[in-house]
């Protein structure tokens, strides 16, 4: 007489949920019951796959008939006047339009399976249906509000013509055509939690996986059809400050990840999956112990809680079978008197061999910052002349202000060169590869002015690159910040290890201007600043029709001309950017989607 236990599920944490089932509910006729730890786990993952099995909608079975001659009979997830969702015996869901008293089964032609698209990180597509002759008739095509999730941050990922998005701990299965919900699951908060640890930016898919990072520091694969929990891996212990927030990145046979926490004295690590079972395959930590190499960059206690979370996806290059991790900043991120020297491996972007996870090389952004100018911004895998020559390039706009230019193979510097106007703290990179730093620039007790801001030059919002206009698109920021110089106090599990803190400079006013910048030089080619106070965080998607897709300040998604930055449409969604669009061909019809406030919106051109 009870309620079904479905109910119970997605309030509970496992921990909560083990508890529940070992103490029961006396009074209420549940009796204890006495379950041990390997079978609990068990126990645990098979409530979950119930859970996504609970429909708040009685279950409808239809047999259909499709245009080629097929029958069809399976679970209705879905349907109404145009369409229907259907999933079949094997599991398998079908995407169906209604033809007459016939259906006709519809799918994606072209995917876009992880955050960025492409494993190597370039936003940029082939796709030519939306270009600068029709552009003016992007228009909405359906959207999909995520219920309770606030300013989403995801990106969403589609393949096979279904359209995956996440909220903190939720995963949505979507129809890609309509925005019609196919399955959720859905894992309830964890209690305690330090840290931005509310929110998710996406998943990775390969094969019939769905991987995705909850905010404990787990990563879990659901089966891609169904929502069913397949392997659920604890990266970190959550209890030391760590959380995860990213979309798990796909390489060959294994899943790679990283974790947050730099704020909070969490030491960083890169780790790959077995993308089958979740085992670990592999796991490098970004902070060496005492006595290991690397050690001796970091004289001080702060080495034992050092930082360098890896919190933000990283790119894969299938050819030299190398996975481009970024690294965060140093712990105590504003005070470095305890962690004197350059705090490897800090700031880095680090080329690891995907089967093992040794490091083949680093390049070192910031040495010893004291700015929290992580390198996590995007670094983008491209193949293009230089100097006359074809060469394997990674290209990197970092937070610090300086834009890179590397042979990926070895990671030799190429490029580097200043790309806001406002940078007190270098004059430049030198030939050794090192910033040359500028007196009178560390945070003090008084506070010290510096530019870029704590937000930085660029962030996490997404770059892309246009191999046509051999131009690199980046939102920008032009913001400077005054560092206050502030003691740490002694690391403690559930609080921030900062080290001081900091604030935007009024001066200069803060601008958010996106720049096109000339691979081979450096140069801007072009900018466009847009009106508002430089809070949004959209980033940019490049075609090959030549358009550039971002977020502007004001809420517009708008498009402007890929060669010379002129503005050619704008929809308004009235929201603060926190997402980039992305785009996939579903029906032979071109969309682009993005994230916006709570809501997922998929445009195309309107006939």
């Amino acid at each position: 007489m009870g309620p079904p236990i479905t109910s119970r599920l997605a309030s509970r944490e496992a921990r909560q949920l083990a508890a529940l089932i070992r103490e029961g509910l006396p009074a209420r006729g549940m009796p204890p019951s006495q379950v041990a730890d390997p079978e609990m786990a068990y126990l645990l993952r098979f409530l979950r796959t119930i859970q996504q099995r609970a429909l708040e909608r009685p279950v409808v079975h239809m047999t259909v008939q499709t245009i080629d001659g097929k029958r069809l009979g399976g679970q209705v997830l879905g349907e109404g006047f145009e369409d229907l969702q259907l999933q079949t015996d094997d599991k398998r869901i079908h995407l169906l339009r209604r033809a007459g008293d016939l259906f006709r089964e519809v799918t994606s032609e072209t995917n876009w399976p992880t955050y960025n698209g492409d494993p190597g990180g370039n936003r940029y597509t082939t796709l030519t249906q939306i270009n600068k002759n029709n552009v003016t008739r992007l228009a909405p095509k359906w959207v999909a509000t995520i219920p309770g999730a606030g300013r989403l941050e995801v990106t969403p990922v589609v393949v096979d013509g279904i359209m995956y998005v996440t909220a903190q701990n939720q995963c949505f299965a979507l129809d890609a055509g309509t925005g019609r919900e196919l399955w959720h699951y859905q894992l309830p908060p964890t209690p305690g939690m330090v840290g931005d640890s509310g929110l998710n930016r996406g998943v990775g898919v390969a094969g019939q996986r769905v991987f995705l990072e909850t905010d404990h520091a787990h990563v879990i694969a659901l089966d891609r059809f169904t929502g069913d929990l397949l392997w659920d891996t604890e990266s970190a212990d959550w209890r030391q400050n760590y959380f995860a927030t990213s979309a798990p990145l796909p390489a060959g046979s294994l899943v790679v990840s990283g974790v947050a926490g730099g704020e909070h004295g969490a030491r960083g690590f890169v780790t790959a999956l077995d993308q089958d079972t979740g085992k670990e395959v592999w796991r490098f930590w970004t902070v060496p112990k005492r006595g290991e190499p690397g050690s001796e960059t970091w004289k001080g206690k702060d080495v034992d809680h050092g930082g360098a979370p890896t919190w933000f996806t990283g790119s894969y290059d299938p050819e030299l079978d190398i996975i481009y991790w970024p690294t965060g900043n140093p712990s105590a991120e504003y005070n470095g008197d305890h962690r004197i020297g350059d705090n490897l491996y800090s700031d880095c972007m680090l080329a690891l061999d995907r089967q093992t996870g040794k490091l083949k090389w680093y390049y070192q952004f910031t040495p010893h910052d004291l700015w929290d100018w992580d390198a996590t911004e995007t670094s983008v895998v491209v193949d293009a002349d230089w100097q006359g020559q074809p060469r394997k390039l990674i290209l990197h706009a970092d937070r610090n202000g300086f834009f890179y230019v590397f042979d990926r193979t070895n990671g030799k510097p190429l490029l580097a060169k200043q790309f806001i106007k406002n940078l007190t703290w270098a004059r430049g990179i030198g030939s050794d590869g090192r910033p040359i730093k500028l007196p009178n620039q560390e945070p003090t007790e008084a506070g010290t002015k510096v530019c870029p801001s704590q937000d930085g030059a660029t962030n996490w919002f997404s770059p892309s690159f246009n191999p046509s206009t051999g131009l690199y698109y980046v939102q920008t920021f032009e913001k400077c910040g005054i560092y206050t110089k502030g003691d740490a106090g002694e690391w403690e599990a559930g609080k921030s290890y900062l080290g001081g803190s900091q604030r935007t400079a009024p001066d200069p006013k803060p601008q958010r201007v996106l720049k096109a910048i000339d691979i081979r030089t450096g140069a801007i080619a072009w900018e466009l600043t847009q009106p508002g106070p430089a809070l949004s965080w959209g980033g940019t998607l490049s075609t090959a029709s030549g358009l550039v897709i971002f977020g502007e300040e004001g809420g517009g998604l708008m498009a402007a001309d890929a060669t010379s930055g002129n503005p050619l449409w704008s929809f308004q969604t009235n929201h603060a950017w926190r997402a980039s669009p992305m785009t996939y061909m579903f029906d032979g019809k071109q969309y682009v989607a993005v994230a916006a406030g709570s809501n997922i919106i998929a445009l195309a051109i309107q006939e």
